[in-house]
């Protein structure tokens, strides 16, 4: 029985023609074989499982091919070409420098470039994961990197670019590798499927492509997996089932609940889909990634962007045109912060069905948005106030009305308030004007008007003395409600009449201006109020008081004699006869 090979060691390419997605680098090492413009040193670098160590090989048996075709491909008949084929060739050494990035290593790798090919033009050494060396090694290896032999040629592969000294980088032909585009992992997936006599789905394939990310030997694997699990029969189906991939339908019948508000469906789908084993953010992340495409599909001329199958296409472009652009944008910022929140959120559950009842009345938001009305539901008609018609009547004359009807009972005038002045001159205006009969309204108004003028109480100048008891009378009331600190400030304050509607506070410190200015709105309507002038206005000033800086400034003992010398001459003269000294 013979020994099963995967699929990425079986269908390694062997020439440049058979390397996949990366015709750009293929036709430069071409070019320069049958120029014979190689250079010394070569550095390929990019993702894993792009074809960089496969690449380095087929330069390493190409160079040494004995007949060498006109395009610059190897010919995989002669000596060198099988025994590189079979790994018996001598002119090619690798080092993984993932194991061995000491600086005794690279100084063995230095020895054996001294050497000269038995067979063949050239020595190839391939050192892969070259970003694992270490600096002592990296120096080690500078000088030979630098100048090697002529039949030497070096290759360094990385997946890491930026760890590798820039010294390093140099003195070596630095080829970018690019991720295998998804078609044509899909055309190399149905090849070897021809070959394997594989029955396999497009819509599978571009799965698997799609799982893979450009890496040729992860779609490889993949395969082979797949094929151990379906026995050689892939369909769509159990191809999401073995790579634990949610289905678009899913996502195509969510959509429609939403557009429909129906929450409940919503619900229900989404905890079938948890039932079935997958994570609430891996929902996440597939339903964001759905409204993506729909986005991109809204336009014909970035459908190359859309990264799906092609019997999906056609629907992403229905839908497009059935869903607002403005609802995608605020379903992905939802489903963005969604994602952002779910590591921290307790009940994840709950948290993104939080997230799906927001999708699904979002499209009644947006409307309430752009018309600026809220809905609301009517619950009570609103009807006109209605009025009672009045009856003209005659009124009594004041001589015909009874003594009986004048008198009112006891009880009745204990109750009774005594109208307002106002009220009771409007009354008799409107009494007497009635019973001239003849008179109009605009007449009635006026004789209110001058009546309410004739009533209103006059206001009161402003005079010192009862400035004062009405300033002692509010100082007392801070007492009474125990705002003490105020009321000594009140007290101490001295006011002064500027005119009859404004007089000043004198305040001795900003300390007593503050706490006078925190009643101003009290105070201005006490005021008012006790001066019947609501123009009455005031303003603090503050005036703090002078002091004598030379009665509170301290002498010492020699100003103290020079103060008395200057008054009495004669202490002067005793200071001198006695030979005194000042301490």
């Amino acid at each position: 029985m013979d020994k099963f090979i995967v699929s990425a060691r079986k269908y390694r390419p062997q020439n440049f023609s058979t390397v996949v997605g990366q015709q750009h680098i293929t036709t430069t090492l071409k070019n320069a074989i049958v120029n014979n413009q190689l250079a010394h040193a070569f550095l390929f670098c990019g993702p894993r499982g792009v074809g960089k160590t496969t690449c380095a090989r087929i330069l390493a048996k190409t160079i040494n091919c004995e007949h060498k075709t006109k395009d610059g491909e190897a010919c995989n008949v002669c000596n060198s070409c099988i025994s590189f084929d079979n790994g018996t060739s001598l002119n090619i050494h690798e080092l993984d420098a993932a194991s061995n990035n000491s600086v005794d290593d690279i100084r063995t790798l230095v020895d054996q470039v001294r050497f000269a090919p038995q067979a063949g033009d050239y020595k190839v050494y391939i050192v892969d994961e070259v970003h694992m060396l270490s600096s002592a090694a990296f120096n080690a290896f500078l000088k030979t990197l630098e100048e090697p032999p002529p039949f030497a040629i070096f290759i360094l592969a990385t997946t890491e670019k930026h760890k590798i000294i820039p010294t390093i980088l140099s003195r070596c032909q630095i080829f970018d590798f690019k991720r295998i585009s998804t078609q044509d992992t899909v055309d190399h997936l149905q090849e070897i499927c021809d070959k394997e006599n594989i029955q396999a789905e497009p819509a599978a394939l571009h799965m698997i492509a799609q799982k893979s990310e450009g890496c040729m030997r992860d779609s490889l694997s993949i395969l082979d997996k797949i094929v151990s699990f379906t026995g050689g029969h892939i369909t769509y189906t159990n191809t999401l089932e073995h790579l634990n991939i949610l289905d678009e339908d899913y996502f195509f019948t969510l959509l429609d609940n939403m557009q429909k508000q129906q929450l409940s469906d919503a619900l229900v789908l989404f905890d079938s889909i948890i039932q079935k084993g997958f994570e609430a953010d891996t929902f996440l992340e597939g339903f964001a990634e759905f409204i993506r495409n729909l986005m991109v599909s809204k336009d014909p001329k970035s459908v190359a962007l859309l990264d799906v199958a092609d019997n999906f296409k056609a629907r992403y472009l229905k839908l497009a045109q059935e869903v607002l652009t403005g609802w995608m944008v605020a379903a992905l910022n939802i489903l963005s912060d969604a994602s952002v929140g779910y590591k921290q959120a307790r009940n994840k559950k709950l948290f993104v069905e939080l997230a799906l009842i927001k999708l699904c009345y979002l499209q009644q938001a947006i409307e309430i948005s752009q018309s600026g009305e809220v809905k609301k539901k009517i619950t009570a008609t609103h009807k006109a106030v209605q009025f009672k018609s009045l009856v003209p009547f005659k009124m009594k004359e004041p001589e015909a009305i009874s003594k009986k009807e004048t008198e009112l009972p006891a009880a009745r005038l204990m109750v009774q308030e005594e109208p307002a002045p106002s009220i009771v001159a409007t009354s008799e205006v409107i009494h007497a004007e009635s019973s001239k009969g003849g008179s109009t309204l605009k007449g009635i108004k006026e004789k209110i008007k001058q009546q309410r003028l004739h009533t209103q109480q006059k206001p009161i100048a402003l005079n010192p003395e009862v400035l004062q008891n009405v300033w002692n009378e509010f100082t007392q009331k801070l007492s009474e409600a125990k705002n003490h600190s105020a009321a000594s400030n009140f007290k101490s304050a001295q006011l002064t009449i500027d005119d009859e509607a404004h007089f000043n506070i004198i305040c001795n410190s900003a300390l007593q201006q503050k706490f006078i200015e925190k009643e101003r709105p009290e105070l201005i309507d006490f005021l008012q109020k006790s001066f019947n002038n609501n123009s009455l206005s005031y303003t603090c000033v503050l005036q703090e008081l002078e002091t004598d800086e030379e009665e509170e400034k301290t002498l010492t003992k020699k100003q103290q004699y020079q103060l008395l010398a200057t008054q009495y001459p004669q202490i002067r003269l005793l200071k001198e006869k006695l030979k005194l000294d000042l301490e």
